[in-house]
């Protein structure tokens, strides 16, 4: 009874940890976006330019997706989660650095612009960033997956501290608007160097907590034995499906708001009565979007126990096809005025904007749901698994990098139809290649003597 008991109470201390390495994973990951129009103003309005931290921050998952599940299996869950933390400071310093160095030293000119070296700096700190929360993404999903015992209630336990995820995305972006405010030739990195500096506290009290809880490790074999892999993720057909749907997914849920943030704060372009601190407008609006992914995993986290995963991604996928769409189509010039409670200026906004932090609703049940799906009856070949999802969260980089070139050639609104061709995968996933046709491969754990 009494083993009982402390096995419980293990459990959900191992959990509440997870929960809270899954909101410091939204925290560092969100602040690149915002951040980014620091950039893309200084560049004379270059919006590509703007997202390259953001493309800097994914690009490390390509780098150290497959490693960072390497490290599971040899290391385990807890040791990587501390290294990752560890990483992280470094990272969140190295972009405040680029506040104090190298603002007049010019190193070349990049359409039109002439680039200087604090922001290669801040790119460097952004690119270490994302070797943090790859490492982290690697511990909390599988961990999350297994201490809910997998299938619908893996899910659910996944959702539910995606909910705390979406609750750090959502006051990200509105922080840093804040400490913003009206975008000047004079706004600098220095202006949200205390979001930075709060994060690296956050980073080093979670080690120290971290250090004395005791986490799961169940890749950890019999001493002197090892476990023998005679196939991998990629025999798989539902989980390379998966893959590929990660990649489309993070892309979707970084491109619709990425963007939005670019065309709320670019007031040449909208045209549709954004004034005064367009900035702070456009940080507000877009944290309702991650606010609408916190209400949406919270929803799902409730319901997750009955209705299945594979239910909730084919509806999900539709509507939020259904809502770019009509974003899409609506002219820019159809506006409605932002409420008191986020923005007590009197400014308006494009109907389109409403619509796709709408979305936000859909995209918070994709995350869990694709990794759910295609990790299923994976067993022994999940960790690696882990990390191959990881590596391919790049497309969080990549898709919105591609999203905002096309913005600047076709315009902001044509470049969704990119959203809306990622959003028609996932509801091909969903509706078939979510399917495990190879239950034929052993997936239990054989091992054998080591040498």
């Amino acid at each position: 009874m009494e083993t009982a008991k402390s096995n419980s109470n293990g459990r959900l201390i191992a959990i509440i940890a997870m929960f809270f390495l899954f909101a410091m994973i939204s925290f560092v990951t969100n602040l690149a976006a915002p951040i980014g129009t620091i950039w893309g103003f200084k560049f004379a309005g270059n919006s590509v330019l703007g997202m390259m931290g953001n493309m800097m921050n994914f690009l490390a998952y390509l780098f150290m997706g497959i490693p960072a599940g390497n490290l599971l299996v040899k290391i385990g869950y807890k040791k990587t989660a501390l290294w990752a933390m560890g990483v992280g400071v470094i990272g969140l310093f190295v972009q405040y650095l680029s506040s104090v160095v190298g603002a007049d030293s010019v190193v070349c000119e990049i359409a039109g612009s002439a680039v200087t070296l604090n922001f290669f700096v801040y790119l460097l700190g952004a690119f270490i960033c994302g070797f943090c929360v790859c490492m982290l993404n690697t511990v909390v999903n599988p961990m999350l997956n297994l201490l809910g015992g997998g299938g619908n209630k893996g899910n659910q336990l996944i959702q539910s501290g995606g909910a705390l995820n979406s609750l750090s995305g959502t006051l990200t972006p509105f922080f840093v608007g804040a400490l913003i405010g009206t975008l000047t030739p004079q706004t600098a990195m220095g202006d949200v160097a205390p979001l930075l500096f709060i994060a690296m506290g956050v980073f080093v009290a979670a080690f120290i907590i971290i250090s004395f809880v005791a986490i799961p490790e169940p890749n950890k074999s019999a001493i002197g034995k090892k476990v023998k892999y005679s196939h991998s993720p990629w025999n798989f057909r539902h989980t390379v499906f998966g893959v590929i749907g990660i990649f489309f997914y993070v892309g979707i849920e970084i491109g619709i708001p990425g963007t939005l943030n670019f065309y709320l704060a670019d007031q040449s372009a909208n045209g549709a009565g954004v004034v005064g601190e367009a900035s702070t407008i456009a940080g507000a609006i877009v944290a309702i979007y991650w606010l609408f992914m916190l209400v949406g995993r919270t929803l799902s986290g409730f319901i997750s126990g009955t209705v299945s995963t594979r239910a909730q991604m084919i509806t999900v996928s539709a509507v939020a096809i259904l809502l770019v769409v009509c974003a899409i189509l609506i002219p820019k010039t159809s506006t409605l005025p932002v409420p008191e409670f986020i923005y007590s200026g009197g400014a308006t906004v494009p109907v389109s904007a409403f619509l796709l932090i709408l979305c936000g609703l859909c995209t918070s049940v994709m995350w869990g749901g694709i990794f759910n799906l295609a990790v299923e009856g994976l067993g022994k070949y999940t960790a690696q698994a882990s990390g191959i999802f990881m590596m391919m969260v790049v497309g969080g980089g990549i898709m919105p990098l591609i999203q905002n070139a096309i913005a600047g050639a076709a315009g902001y609104m044509a470049s969704y139809w990119l959203i809306v061709a990622m959003l028609a995968y996932l509801l091909f996933f969903g509706l078939v290649g979510c399917k495990n046709v190879n239950r034929d491969i052993p997936v239990d754990d054989e091992v054998e003597n080591a040498l």
